[in-house]
This record gives structure tokens, sequence and C-alpha cells, in this order.
């Protein structure tokens, strides 16, 4: 799949090693008076109410939580342009300190791209942590700063989820673990309404967190265990993200080919294309996010993001799931292709085997 037209910004400084504030400023192009902020172009389904807040979210085992609110959340009111630089900073301390995250990103890397040179996967597994430490701020700036983010994105495949909206057929947006987060959720906003199926976090303080940061996105969060919600949203007619890029083992998924390489690959989208109206059945298609500005901002430049929808998947779901989540990972291959290092190739994503877990990793 060939990328969109590219955004061509200026070529960045030669010296990334110091900080935007010693260099000299330069202001951002100026946005036009009256042009619709975030926020107020923001569309949604519904407002959703935020988790309430617990006692035990103090107690000392989350104190080394509260600190990292305490010294990241200051730092999203910096100019994006540092606030890059800080992530830049972030992703390389977290790829030399984060020893086993870096040899499974090396490690998929090397599965995925035999081809390519030993020292060039490294750069791409450096970049990869680059891109998500710069992630990180714009995850927090599109929970509680959206509006830094206004005329930021264009859109290609928007037509797509348009004719089927007009068709009154619900859309199963096949998204996937972008290191931009959940600011691909807020710019899709921009265009259309979406809810997002999610996965509780492990520990209740950052799942609190998380998701009352992504019900100023999200008019829905569906909980991957809760039916009940995902049939309701899609009778409705909604748009709903799902992202099955990761390996979930065989009880829900089958073996299927992922960038040339057997990966267990979770079928619940065939099962969530099954669900509503015989009639008006839901419209199956991709979304790719992506941030085309380098991640060293150069001076004068605002971050530019694309948007891309793919059409929609044409007799899914078949009557061979294998088949069916072959189609499903080509799709997302083709669209992370686009730019490898902004997907996150630090999880096991081929831990698992036909026999089980594999000792890939090992």
């Amino acid at each position: 799949m060939k990328a969109p037209e590219q955004f061509d910004p200026s070529k960045p400084s030669a010296n990334s090693s110091v900080p935007p504030s010693m260099k000299q400023s330069a202001k951002s192009p100026a946005i036009p008076a009256g042009t619709p902020t975030i926020t107020q172009n923001h569309k949604r389904t519904a407002q959703a109410d935020n988790k309430p807040f617990q006692w035990q979210f103090l107690s000392p085992k989350n104190w080394g939580i509260w600190l990292l609110f305490l010294i990241m959340l200051p730092m999203i009111y910096l100019p994006l342009r540092w606030q890059f630089w800080l992530g830049r900073k972030l992703g390389i301390l977290i790829y030399k300190a984060a020893g086993s995250r870096r040899r499974d990103t090396l490690i998929n890397l090397k599965l995925a791209f035999p081809e390519k040179p030993e020292a060039e996967r490294e750069l791409m597994a450096k970049q990869v942590f680059v891109n998500q430490g710069i992630g990180v701020f714009e995850t927090l700036c599109a929970w509680f700063r959206p509006n830094i983010f206004t005329r930021t994105v264009s859109i290609s495949g928007l037509q797509h989820i348009v004719n089927a909206q007009n068709e009154q057929r619900p859309v199963i947006l096949l998204g996937a673990h972008y290191t931009m987060l959940d600011l691909g959720g807020l710019l899709c906003a921009q265009f259309f309404p979406v809810d997002c199926m999610y996965r509780t976090q492990n520990n209740p303080l950052l799942d609190w967190f998380i998701y009352n940061g992504r019900t100023n996105i999200f008019g829905k969060q569906i909980s991957s265990r809760d039916m009940r919600s995902l049939v309701t949203s899609i009778k409705a007619g909604h748009v709903i993200w799902y992202s099955p890029d990761q390996d979930y083992g065989l009880k829900q998924g089958v073996m299927a080919p992922f960038f040339g390489v057997p990966a267990a690959t979770i079928t619940a989208s065939r099962r969530m294309a099954k669900l509503g109206s015989k009639a008006k059945p839901p419209a199956v298609m991709a979304l790719h996010t992506y941030r085309q500005t380098p991640d060293n901002l150069p001076r004068g430049k605002r971050p530019h993001y694309h948007l891309t929808i793919t059409p929609e998947l044409d007799n899914y779901p078949s009557k061979d799931e294998v088949a069916d989540a072959t189609r499903v990972n080509e799709v997302l291959e083709g669209l992370i292709r686009i730019d490898p290092t902004q997907w996150m190739w630090f999880h096991r994503r081929f831990k698992h085997g036909p026999n089980g877990r594999t000792d890939i990793y090992k």
C-alpha cells in the first residue's frame, strides 16, 4: 500500500541534542481567525461519565504513579516543539534502560524485516522508542490540551465511512497500536464520532486515569468483556474502533501470517461483523494514524498528522476464519509499512505458535 501524499516540512536542525529553549524561537504559522478549534469541532455519540475516584488510589503502592503524573502533566503546557524534544529524550532513555523491551523489539524487527541489515533494524528499534516517547506527550495533550492540535490533520478515505453511515450501517474500524495512541482517536473525532473497545488495565489507578482521559475523546468506551454494550453500539449504527493486532493466544484466534511470520490472530472482528441487522450489517474497514512531520519538529512548524481509512472489506466475514484473519493482517501490515517505526514493536506479537507459547523471546 502506498503512503498518502506527504507533508513536506523544512529540514530539521542538524544539532538535535540542543534543547529547543536554547535555540532561536520562531512562531508557528498563525491560525486564521474564526477557525474552529479541536473541541469546537469534536464529534461524539455521547458524553461518558468519568469513573469515580477511590481512596485506595492513595495507597503507598501507587505513589510511584502519582509521582510520574506530577512530573509529566505540567510538561504538556510547554510548546509542542519542546514536548517533542522531551519525548525524544524519554524514548532514548527507555530504549537504553528497558532491556527486555528493547530485545523484544529487535527480535520482532528481525522476524518482520529479515532483509534489512542488523544496523538498520537497530536504528528502527531506537526510532520506535523515540516515537513512543513523543506519543506519551501527544496522548496527554489529546486528553487535557486538545486545541493545541487545531489545523494539524488531513484524512483520506473518509468517503468509505460516510457511505456506510448514509446506508445506516455501523462501522467496525480496525485500528492498531500506533505510537501516537489516543491522539489518533481525537483526530478521528474531527470527522466522525467514534466509540472504542478497550481492555481494563491491571492497575486500578492507571485504569482510572486512562479511562477518564479518554472520556474527552470517545463517546463510549466498551469493555472487551461487555458484549451487551457492544451490541447496543452496533445496533445504534455507531463507528467502533477495535484493534486486533496483538497476540492473545488461540482460544479466540487462529494462526495467520503477519509480516510473513505465523502469528496468533484474534478473530473477534469476524464475530463483531455478524452482530446487528442482517439487512444492514456492519461495514468493516481499517484505519491508519501517523505523524508526517519528523520527530525533530522544525522551528515555525506545527506537526501534521494523516488519517487513512481503507475501503470496506468485501465478503467479510467469509466462511473461512483463517482466510479472514489473513486478510485483516495483510491490510494492517500494508498500513504499518507506511512508517513501521510508528507501530509498537515492543509487544510480543509472535509469542504463540500452533502448539502454544514459543521460545522466540527467550
